[in-house]
């Protein structure tokens, strides 16, 4: 599978987009919604929303066109607790997380984001200190968020920058340092993909604590350390 980036630094993707509140989005806005964060073709989120009816997803991508294809998906099968918008959520889903009614996200994911392997790139990652900091405001104590990649070098500061946080915890009986299973009963397509070819995926499942959020310039640092080991 061949990924296709963009800059998500770039002047056209720096430009805020306005989500619509969930009464806009959904057929009933006020079931618990799933948050998926580079939802990409949507195929995952379609299954999802189909196996389990009784929350909203959301699915937001920063490729235009695969939101709309996603979108002719959903329409085309009446889901009406299910939508994907386009928008770099770095810039543009700080603000919607933050007008959500309190308690309503119930797990956000991150699945299978674009690498970005240069260092020069890693600002052009998805998880930054920001968009933490909005997830974990969002999230009420015991919500959830789940991390999975096949790359190692882009799990492990998404990893320490969750953790350094101090706003959620992993189950205690999940293993250590990687989860074996995906707790969703639906795969992504890299997912499956990377399975089939023997290699491992590296999974980690969070709930959100009690801790109050910390200080962005803390995060910055824990991100900047991530990036430079040793």
């Amino acid at each position: 599978m061949v990924r296709q980036h963009v800059n998500p630094l770039s002047r056209f993707f720096q430009q805020p987009r306005p989500l619509p509140p969930p009464d806009e989005l959904f057929r009933e806005p006020e079931q618990p919604i799933h948050l998926d964060i580079g939802s990409a073709r949507g195929r995952f989120l379609l299954a999802l929303a189909q196996a389990e009816p009784q929350r909203n997803y959301l699915g937001v991508e920063i490729r235009r066109a695969l939101v709309e294809a996603a979108e002719a998906d959903r329409q085309a099968l009446g889901l009406g607790h299910l939508h994907y918008l386009f928008c770099n959520a770095n810039i543009s889903l700080q603000d919607w997380l933050t007008a959500l009614p309190a308690g309503q996200l119930e797990r956000g994911t991150i699945q299978f984001p674009d690498p970005w392997f240069k260092k020069k790139h890693h600002k052009r990652r998805v998880l930054q200190p920001p968009l933490l900091q909005a997830i974990a405001a969002a999230l009420a104590p015991g919500r959830e968020l789940f991390l999975q990649s096949d790359v190692l070098a882009v799990i492990e500061p998404m990893v320490a920058l969750v953790e350094a946080s101090g706003c959620f915890e992993r189950p205690p009986a999940d293993a250590r340092p990687w989860r074996e299973h995906n707790p969703l009963p639906v795969p992504t397509e890299r997912e499956t993909h990377v399975l089939q070819q023997g290699l491992p995926v590296y999974r980690v499942l969070y709930l959100r604590n009690e801790a109050p959020l910390p200080a962005l310039d803390a995060l910055e640092a824990t991100l900047e350390a991530a990036d430079n080991p040793g």
